[in-house]
């Protein structure tokens, strides 16, 4: 169904009724941009208290309850509302709409130069290459959607182009969005608390191409055998990267795009481990696709340090080397990390996102030691039993001196949780920032 939410209105309230669903940021965001459009909105805000009614009439909007959606004319569920939420059984039963945030940005301004990135690992960082190489390249970019700026914003943003990072739950909710470029870096199991299986999840990721012509472009990881099985449906035209393969790949320890072009060699790179080169190869293949170039992205990739507690080198105490990579919430980001390093001492565990921990196994080999945190440290010890030693620890700063305790020279330890953070932290930021202080004060009591 195609509905109308775009373009001047009269007098408020002749677009009908929309029901936002959370008041977050993103919420927030929505509920300016349909208040401003002549809707009516109400808010559904489960955990709602006054400063939540505050904030609702501050906007122009009121509080409301799932039930509202039976009479509305869109629902517009936040992120984090799972599709088990009871406005989408009401919504559904009465045949309203429901869209996501990134189709009423699409819809707001059509005209917007956008390219969109998704996969399970490594959407902030490409977005945030992206965005710098487009700068680099003389002309203006904003890094949006997931990333942090919500896409209803940014669109309205004066910039030549908006760069993206949307999630599997936003994607869940488009019809017609359109990106000129769109990137899906790879898939593995995530989010499954929200999404019912893993088919589901992989659909909701391939929407991103949905909405193209055939004048767009879709970058597509070649060594990933469902996003390259998926893209064969993809209305654009396809460009594709990869390590080993692709249109943008690495050959003798050289970055190469088509046409037998030589990027830059690896050494070159500030950050250049496995994954740093995959995420380096998919941003340029989609920065070469809006007209930047080469040049351009050499330049951002000779002097790009990576993004906070994304394998992020935090001491060098002169033998051993620790790194945070506390962004890792799946056991798939785990095993990237590990693929960087020959010898690492782990710090893994958390809160798991119902994902299977056992593919850590994989790896094992590159394993001189685990270091099992929070409530799922009996399941991270369970998934490895019988491959590596795996010791438990009640605290970060008993993690850190067990590691400490059981690396080697030339080890590397290594705090990738593949579990969210939210038994011990309020984020994953939080994690990071702790094991951080842990690491530094045990530098300084030896």
């Amino acid at each position: 169904m195609e509905l109308d939410v775009t373009g001047a209105t009269g007098a408020r309230g002749t677009r009908g009724r929309a029901v936002v669903v959370g008041l977050g940021t993103t919420g927030q965001a929505v509920t300016r941009h349909l208040v401003a459009e002549g809707w009516n909105v109400v808010i559904v805000e489960d955990s709602a208290d006054e400063l939540t009614a505050q904030t609702a009439r501050r906007l122009g909007a009121i509080l409301g309850g799932a039930g509202d959606a039976s009479g509305a004319d869109l629902v517009v569920p936040s992120p984090g509302v799972g599709p088990d939420h009871r406005v989408h059984e009401v919504a559904a039963a009465a045949g309203v709409p429901v869209l996501s945030e990134v189709e009423l940005a699409w819809r707001a301004s059509p005209g917007t130069r956008l390219v969109a990135v998704t996969g399970t690992n490594g959407k902030t960082t490409v977005t945030t290459l992206l965005a710098a190489m487009v700068v680099g390249s003389g002309r203006t970019a904003v890094a949006a959607g997931n990333i942090g700026l919500p896409l209803i914003e940014a669109v309205h943003r004066d910039v030549d182009v908006v760069v993206a990072e949307v999630s599997s739950f936003q994607l869940q909710y488009t019809e017609s969005f359109r990106p000129a470029v769109a990137v899906w870096l790879n898939v593995a199991e995530d989010h499954l608390d929200w999404h019912p299986s893993m088919e589901h999840y992989a659909a909701a990721k391939q929407r991103i191409w949905a909405g193209q012509g055939p004048d767009d472009v879709a970058v597509v990881n070649a060594e990933d055998d469902l996003v390259a099985a998926a893209a064969a449906s993809a209305p654009g035209r396809l460009v594709s990267f990869g390590l080993t393969a692709g249109d943008y790949h690495l050959e003798d320890d050289v970055l190469w795009a088509p046409q037998g072009r030589q990027i830059m060699a690896r050494a070159d790179m500030r950050r250049s481990l496995p994954h740093d080169v995959a995420n380096a190869l998919a941003a340029i293949a989609a920065a070469e696709a809006v007209g930047v170039s080469l040049e351009a992205c050499r330049t951002v990739l000779a002097g790009f340090d990576g993004l906070p507690h994304r394998l992020q080198l935090v001491a060098d105490a002169g033998s051993v080397r620790y790194y945070d990579d506390s962004k890792a919430t799946t056991p798939a980001s785990v095993l990237a990390a590990l693929r960087g390093f020959d010898s690492v001492v782990l710090i893994a565990g958390g809160r798991n996102k119902g994902l299977d921990l056992g593919v850590l196994r994989k790896e094992a080999h590159r394993l001189r030691a685990v270091i099992a945190i929070g409530e799922a440290s009996s399941a991270v010890a369970s998934a490895l039993e019988g491959t590596v030693p795996v010791m438990t620890a009640g605290s970060m700063e008993a993690a850190v001196v067990a590691a400490r305790h059981a690396a080697r020279a030339g080890d590397v330890v290594v705090l990738s949780p593949g579990c969210a953070s939210f038994d011990w932290y309020r984020s994953y930021a939080e994690r990071g920032e702790d094991f951080v202080a842990a690491v530094r004060r045990m530098e300084a009591a030896t």
